[in-house]
């Protein structure tokens, strides 16, 4: 049995061919979809701009096994946006992800400060 790691992964894009009715709904919703909306999840969280609607991005948490690495990683939560953007009817271009492996992230504590 192979080694799981968890990964973080946001995926960005550009929105692309929205329809009015989309658009509308993404201004409509905009308030829910800031920078307090910015969470990593196993189902994805999308996060935008209203001004201009150009840019998201989506953060997930991924598990998958050590071995398949960040690639597999990125693929999967992009193939998870996409489905999730085209179900909500939303037109996108442009997916490009980053990953961190946090089994391997190496974390700098600060030491105490003396007082």
């Amino acid at each position: 049995m192979s080694e799981q790691h968890t990964y973080r992964v946001i995926v960005r894009g550009v929105w692309d061919g929205l329809t009015e009715e989309a658009r509308a709904r993404l201004l409509a919703e905009a308030d829910r979809h800031g920078m307090t909306s910015m969470r990593f999840t196993p189902e994805g969280s999308l996060s935008y701009e209203p001004s201009p609607l150009k840019h998201f991005s989506m953060r997930y948490v991924v598990v998958c096994d050590a071995e398949d690495g960040e690639e597999m990683a990125a693929a999967i939560a992009e193939d998870q946006a996409e489905t999730a953007l085209r179900a909500l009817g939303y037109g996108f271009r442009d997916l490009r992800s980053t990953v961190t492996d946090l089994d391997t992230m190496k974390i700098n504590y600060k030491p105490a400060s003396r007082r």
